[in-house]
Order: structure tokens, then C-alpha cells, then sequence
């Protein structure tokens, strides 16, 4: 096999001549590296060495990716390898056994997600890495991604969606100790852990009994006379339509019902929309859910929220009580009656789910307990039900005036008479 110093000009000049599979030329300064052209025209950098009594060969690169210096150097890395005993084949065919970060996230979806987590969860987690997660990530080995790694990518989804780019953190996490379950990777090097995560704000909004009774009056107007509806006037068809005083539309009855459930119920919207007559217990006044956000759950029944249900007219075929378009199906969303609802009692930024949280905060409020209000909410942990605990003023105003009563009596009338002079005083 001929041998010369490997540059670009011999390395040019090398061909593989016509009836061999190969053409080796192999370097003479550096014993063991060598070049080799192929038929096809493909020249490829490569190390030969002995172990263990006999002789092997690995690919460095194509000529092309790594110029003759840069093979060179490489070849100088693999057989100081080798020199301390590594072998650089069995650990090449070990590397390309590794999945990728992608690889692992579907199997993820399929294996675990798909069968163990809410459907809504699911598709946040297909979303989150479609979207998020794998454009950065995904085709990076599993074994390669450390903490700085998703650090940056935190940083890098932060610019835009600070919110996902916390849940995404979230999620490598989860998908992580998943694979760490099936040995894959090792749990204690997890990404993910201790991963700054933006600052969240929790969206809490709270209808106060002025705006509980324009959202009353809301509803009975759309189920009764029906709710206004917008016309561009400036549009050339905008004569065609009705007079302004004809321009309402009904809402459906059970749009306004779920929405009356909601507000008495404290019930998340899927447990309204997806409950069935059959799980309604109308003599003990309980909703026993089949499936929740939870699992399984009871929903307390008020006798206001039993005669909203009492008044839903049943459609016969159709199991589910908040019927939809679709035969034997419920209704998807509330989105269209709900906008026209909340514009009519000028609550135009409240939230169906802030529903949700007003029923709490009256709970709260009246100082029924926050496990009380934990248990009708179906909160499963009690620092859920926790960010309610500032709107328990009855105990602490009762404390307050206590502790501010004995003060006052231990002070005596000095103390009194300042608080006088203090109010009559004039600067």
C-alpha cells in the first residue's frame, strides 16, 4: 500500500483505481492514520491499531467535513486512546446506541403520557415539545444535555413565553426521571433541577356582590329577551341587517346553565360540561364524578345549584346533562355565550375559571375553613386551597380588635384622651 505524508495535495491526487474496492494511502509521519478513496469518489480519514492481538480500523471523518490537519489531529486523540487501553470501536458503537432527547420524548408520550395523564395533559405535553422543547433539544443525544444546556434553552423560550418556558422545565424534568426509571439515564443528573424558573403571578380575580348581581342580570337576560349583537355600521351590507332594537340573539339554555353551575358549584368547566344525569344524586345533593382533573370526586350540590339542574330539560338518547350539537354528545366550550354574557355585565376580563375562584373566596371569606373550602373546591393538596388564606379576614379582625380592646383598657384613660386630642387637633 503506498505511503506519503497526507495533505490536500496527495490526498486530491488519490483515486481508487478501477477493479478495487479501495484505495489506502497511508501517512508517513504519523504511524497508524491513513486515508482511503472509494469507486464512488468518497475519501475517508482512518486509524488502524492493534488490541487484544489484532488489527482494527475506525473511521474518522470524510475528507471534505475534516481537512487533512484536522484528521490528523483527531487520529492523534484516537491512539493516544488506545495507548491507555480504550477502545475506540466498542465505545463509537455505544455512542450511536444512545437515543436521542426526541427519541426518548416519544417513547414518553406513547409508553406513559398517552396512557397515564388527563387527555388535556397529553396534548400540553405534545404541544410544549413540538413547540418548545424539541426544536432546541430534540435532536441532541439524551447523555449530552446537562444543566446548561437547558438552562439556555429556559432563557431562550423565556423571551417570548416565560410561562411555557417554565412548564417546559417542568416537563424535561418529567421526562427525564422517566427515562431514568428504565436506565436510560442516571436520575441524579437530571437537567432540569435547580433551573431558575421565571417569576408567575397568580391570576386570581375575585366578583365582587355588584358585579355577582350584573352578571344575574346578564344571564337572565340572555335565556329571556336575548343579548345584543354588534354591527359595523360603516359596512356596505350593514343596511340589511335587522333595526338595532331587533338585533339579539337568544343563548342557548344550557350554555346559561353550565354557566349558573359554574358560579354555584365552584366545579372546574370540563367537570360541568362532561357531567352525566347519572351521576347526579339529587336526594343527597351530591355530583359523584367518575373522572376529574383529580380522579374521582364528589361535587356538593347546593340547593340553588339542584334547581338549576332541576330546571335543564333532558334530551332523550343523550346521557350527558349540558347537551352539545352532536348527537348524544355535551357542549365542547362556552366560548361564544360567555363573551356575550360578560360583555353585557361589563366583566369583559373576567375568566370562566374565575368563576371558580369567587366561589372560593366566599367560602373563605364567610370563614367556613379552607379544608372546608379545599374539600368543595376537590383540591387534593391543602396548599392549593392555601391562596384563599388572605381573604379569611373574620379570625384576624376578631384578633385584632382583642388584642387592640386590651391594650386600650391596660393604657387607661391617657391613652383615650390622646386618641381625642389626636382626632380634634388642627394644623
Amino acid at each position: 500500500m503506498p505511503t506519503g505524508r497526507i495533505s490536500k495535495r496527495t490526498v486530491d491526487a488519490l483515486v481508487c483505481e478501477d477493479g478495487k474496492d479501495r484505495e489506502i494511502l497511508w501517512d508517513s509521519d504519523l504511524a497508524g492514520f491513513g486515508v482511503a478513496a472509494f469507486p464512488s469518489g468518497t475519501k475517508t480519514y482512518l486509524v488502524q491499531y492493534r488490541q487484544d492481538g489484532r488489527s482494527r480500523r475506525a473511521q474518522i471523518g470524510k475528507h471534505g467535513r475534516l481537512t487533512p490537519e484536522e484528521a490528523r489531529s483527531e487520529a492523534k486523540k484516537v491512539l493516544g486512546q488506545i495507548e491507555t487501553g480504550a477502545d475506540p470501536i466498542k465505545a463509537k458503537r455505544m455512542a450511536r446506541g444512545v437515543p436521542t432527547f426526541r427519541e426518548v420524548a416519544d417513547n414518553f408520550l406513547a409508553q406513559h403520557s398517552a396512557l397515564k395523564r388527563k387527555p388535556r395533559t397529553h396534548a400540553e405535553y405534545v404541544r410544549l415539545l413540538e413547540k418548545r422543547i424539541l426544536p432546541i433539544v430534540g435532536s441532541m443525544r439524551i447523555i449530552d444535555i446537562n444543566r446548561s444546556v437547558i438552562s439556555r434553552m429556559h432563557g431562550s423560550i423565556s423571551k417570548t413565553a416565560p410561562i411555557s418556558a417554565n412548564r417546559s422545565i417542568a416537563l424535561v424534568s418529567s421526562i427525564w426521571s422517566w427515562a431514568a426509571r428504565r436506565d436510560i439515564v442516571v436520575l441524579s443528573e437530571n437537567p432540569a433541577r435547580g433551573i431558575e424558573k421565571n417569576r408567575e403571578q397568580a391570576k386570581d380575580r375575585y366578583l365582587k356582590s355588584a358585579e355577582f348581581a350584573r352578571l344575574g342580570d346578564a344571564l337572565r337576560i340572555a335565556e329571556t329577551e336575548g343579548l345584543p349583537w354588534d354591527v359595523n355600521e360603516q359596512h356596505p351590507n350593514a343596511k340589511h341587517h335587522a333595526k338595532p332594537h331587533n338585533r339579539k340573539t337568544k343563548s342557548d339554555p344550557y350554555a346559561v346553565a353550565a354557566i349558573r353551575l359554574l358560579i354555584l358549584t365552584g366545579a372546574r368547566l370540563s367537570e360541568i360540561l362532561n357531567l352525566k344525569w347519572t351521576e347526579i344524586d339529587f336526594e343527597r345533593g351530591i355530583a359523584f364524578l367518575s373522572e376529574s382533573k383529580t380522579g374521582r370526586k364528589p361535587i356538593y350540590l347546593s340547593a340553588a345549584a339542584l334547581a338549576v339542574l332541576a330546571s335543564i330539560p333532558r334530551v332523550e338518547g343523550n346521557t350527558y346533562i349540558i347537551v352539545g350539537s352532536k348527537e348524544g354528545q355535551p357542549r365542547i366550550d362556552l366560548k361564544k355565550p360567555w363573551a356575550a354574557i360578560r360583555k353585557a355585565a361589563d366583566l369583559d376580563e373576567l375568566r370562566l375559571h374565575d368563576l371558580r375562584h369567587s366561589f372560593a373566596s366566599i367560602g373563605a371569606g364567610a370563614s367556613l375553613g379552607l379544608p372546608i373550602v379545599g374539600k368543595l373546591l376537590g383540591h387534593s393538596q391543602p396548599q392549593t386551597t392555601a391562596r384563599y388564606a388572605h381573604l379569611d379576614a373574620d379570625p384576624l379582625r376578631r384578633a385584632a380588635n382583642l388584642i387592640g380592646s386590651d391594650i386600650s383598657a391596660a393604657m387607661g384613660n391617657n391613652f383615650n384622651a390622646n386618641i381625642i386630642v389626636l382626632k380634634g387637633s388642627k394644623k
